[in-house]
């Protein structure tokens, strides 16, 4: 099996294990209670949180450890609309992940906020002129992922970070598919919250973290114990944190040298998957995309069907958002990308790791083709 699906999630790191070991056996008291043991433990969250600020370039203070980028979304959509009194206005791009979208939707519904969904062009990125024009007085606050899930196009975040601040706007970014490929910097990012998701990185599913600077008011979405200095409550996951942050920190030191070489790999397969099938379309942008990332759709075809051939054939992808598997309907990324719904219909997503090996895309490559090609003579 080769497993092309990095997006939806990666396995555990070894490394990964190995530093959270001790956060589960001898350090494994409560970070909040007084004695040795919980000190210990307590030591270790402090010590995952440090590690994870020192790759994002801000203060251990403000980095929350959560359950996942789902989760970490929630809080920065929610936590900075309600607790600011500016405004009850949103703007977010029309391709954000659901956590977004629909923590939008709830503000929407429940709390008299309205929301400006920005559009995109046929390559999947953000139309600027556009969102400058959005952002109000009334704007309480602005989200664009940093990298899309679905087709990998990456947003000119940092121009939107400028645009944000000189209106005076909170500025979160979904940097979830991001990390571990592209740079990280708060600073440069011009983020004033960031969310991120151990699983993609190589640590447990059901760890996260969410960075919020520490000036920004943010209203916590779960009430008790006041845990993560009262802006998440419950008792902390000291291993997951320590997890999170050991693979965060992992990517981001063999980033350079990951990206480089895996998009090579990606460049390899789409050059021979259009070379084969000229009916076949790349979709988000052809350059300004993750270097793991390679979605096409195949017109005249079944993604499905296209998707249960490769795995015939050992190859491991999806059609698009883990988040919204097994729907009939064609993915809302690519409608607002302007693709007709029939051909959103036939999309395939392969999303390569940083282990990939170049033997393995090759063979993904020729899968690709005879599968699509198999798919196709079966319909005729």
């Amino acid at each position: 099996m080769i497993y092309l699906d990095s997006a939806a999630t990666a396995p555990v790191r070894r490394e990964v294990l190995e530093a959270m070991w001790p956060a589960l056996t001898q350090d494994f008291g409560n970070p909040s209670s007084h004695h040795t043991v919980g000190e210990a433990a307590a030591r270790a969250l402090e010590y995952a949180r440090g590690k994870a600020a020192a790759v994002l370039g801000c203060r251990p203070g403000e980095i929350i450890f959560t359950s996942g980028g789902t989760e970490a979304n929630n809080l920065a959509i929610k936590g900075i609309a309600l607790a600011r009194p500016r405004g009850r206005h949103l703007v977010v791009s029309a391709v954000e992940h659901p956590s977004v979208l629909e923590a939008a939707d709830y503000l929407e519904r429940f709390h008299g906020f309205r929301t400006t969904r920005i559009p995109v062009d046929d390559e999947g990125t953000v139309d600027l002129d556009a969102l400058a024009a959005a952002l109000t007085p009334e704007t309480t606050l602005c989200s664009v992922m940093y990298a899309n899930n679905e087709v990998g196009t990456v947003q000119p975040v940092a121009q939107i970070g400028r645009l944000c601040r000189a209106a005076g706007v909170p500025f979160h970014v979904d940097a979830v598919q991001a990390a571990g490929w592209l740079p990280l910097d708060i600073a440069g990012l011009g983020a004033d919250s960031l969310s991120i998701s151990g699983h993609k990185l190589g640590a447990p599913k059901g760890s996260g973290l969410l960075y919020a600077a520490g000036r920004l008011p943010l209203e916590p979405l779960v009430h008790g114990g006041g845990q993560e200095r009262g802006r998440r409550s419950g008792t902390e996951n000291v291993a997951g944190a320590v997890g999170t942050a050991t693979a965060l920190a992992l990517a981001e030191a063999e980033r350079a040298e990951a990206a480089a070489r895996v998009g090579r790999y990606r460049d390899f397969l789409v050059d021979q998957v259009l070379g084969a099938l000229p009916e076949a379309v790349l979709t988000g942008h052809p350059h300004e995309r993750l270097p793991g990332s390679a979605s096409f759709c195949f017109p005249g075809t079944s993604g499905e069907a296209v998707l249960l051939e490769l795995e015939r054939r050992g190859i491991v992808c999806s059609s698009g958002s883990a988040c919204h598997a097994g729907s009939d309907e064609p993915s809302a990324v690519l409608l607002a990308m302007g693709i007709d719904r029939a051909v959103a219909q036939t999309a395939v997503r392969l999303t390569l790791s940083a282990a990939v090996k170049e033997s393995e895309v090759a063979m993904a490559a020729r899968a690709v083709v005879a599968a699509v090609r198999q798919v196709q003579a079966l319909a005729r």
